[in-house]
């Protein structure tokens, strides 16, 4: 049954939209994914699609519906047809290896949590929950899989026998945002198989793993700009037909990300907000942050969150936030021989603690919304 809804669009009226929380997402992802009906996982504390709102646009077959993280701008929900998810989990399986078990322990009404539950429903194995912190992470007894986000990864270093736990995984990915090469080489000396992956909630989470896309998947550069296309990408954004147009085109997505091929591997630098123009000139804050990471460590480590924010004067200017007691003149001074003088730090700000969206990244909006002058 059709119906329309404000802006003039058309949809489709789906009765058995099942909204889930994680206990019982296994059986509605699999109803979903055999093309019975749209799901739409649901955040342990509530929110999510409103009960009320059983309009979609047309999902072939059945499909997902999952939010953006809204880490850089304002969430929107986006729409993954049931032939997307099967072909993100098998493409997935394929490069690890082989299907196996999945630990979800990250949120399900985003990309990142509700596929490791879908990998495990297409590949018909068992799928457990753990807690965010991974302090009840099971002690795997077969083949088995989990994704993490630097956060997790970091706090599961630090603590004691976990890091021998998780080197009894076939394969821990991390993504979610760029994770530092430290990082990196620390749990890969602790043993854990680890595997970096990139993608967004649009082409159902990670399609390019340790630089090198999952198979279908194309990976194209418009200048430094990434396009991901191929068959897990998604149907659209729902009651957001000109947000879709605006990035869709066929089954290629044209990202915000910046990007470049180094021996044969795709390197992110950064989102395009990323570059923003101080004093006349174009400042990179991906580099900045790449910067501060390896001098002063990640910012979960005690580093430094490079931000920018309006400026009467400059039009904007880069500043920075720590949790550690570093000094203005300190930062400045590591950081010098690095970067331009527009990209230095103008002002440090100590915080209790950084902010992070539900998906584990650090929300710089929520940084440069609670930025207010001095004085």
């Amino acid at each position: 049954m059709a119906a329309n809804v404000p802006g003039g669009c058309s949809y489709r009226v789906v009765v058995d939209l099942t909204l889930a929380r994680a206990a019982d997402l296994p059986a509605a992802l699999a109803r979903a994914l055999a093309g019975e009906s749209v799901v739409a996982p649901q955040p342990a504390t509530g929110g999510g699609p409103s009960v009320t709102e059983r309009q979609v646009p047309e999902l072939p077959a059945g499909g997902v519906l999952v939010a953006t993280s809204g880490s850089t701008g304002s969430p929107r929900t986006v729409m993954l047809s049931a032939a997307a998810v099967r072909a993100s989990a098998q493409a997935t399986h394929e490069r690890l290896g082989g299907p196996g078990d999945w630990v979800c322990a990250l949120p399900v009404q985003h990309v990142a949590g509700m596929m490791t539950v879908a990998r495990a429903v297409v590949a018909q194995r068992t799928v457990h929950f753990a807690r965010s912190d991974l302090t009840d992470l099971p002690e795997p007894t077969r083949r088995c899989y989990l994704s993490v986000v630097g956060a997790q990864l970091f706090r599961s270093l630090d603590t004691p026998g976990l890091a021998e736990r998780l080197a009894g995984y076939a394969a821990v990915l991390v993504g979610g945002s760029a994770v530092s090469d430290s990082l990196l080489m620390r749990a890969r000396q602790a043993g854990i198989t680890l595997v970096t992956t990139y993608g967004m909630a649009e082409t159902c989470g990670g399609c390019v793993y340790d630089g090198v896309p999952l198979t279908g998947v194309r990976v194209g550069l418009d200048g430094e700009r990434i396009t991901l296309a191929g068959p897990m990408v998604f149907s659209g954004y729902r009651f957001d037909p000109a947000a879709t147009a605006a990035v869709l085109h066929g089954d290629s997505v044209r990202t915000r990300d910046r990007g470049r091929w180094i021996d044969g591997r795709l390197e992110v630098l950064g989102r395009v907000d990323d570059v923003v123009i101080s004093g006349g000139v174009n400042v990179d804050l991906a580099e900045a942050q790449r910067a501060c990471d390896d001098e002063f460590g990640a910012p979960e480590q005690g580093g430094v969150v490079m931000l920018a924010v309006p400026d009467e004067r400059w039009g904007q200017r880069v500043v920075a936030v720590t949790t550690s007691a570093l000094e203005l003149e300190g930062v400045v001074d590591r950081l010098r021989s690095r970067l331009g003088p527009a990209a230095l730090p103008r002002e440090l700000r100590r915080v209790a603690r950084l902010a992070y969206t539900s998906t584990g990244k650090i929300d710089r909006v929520a940084l440069q919304r609670g930025w207010e002058p001095k004085g």
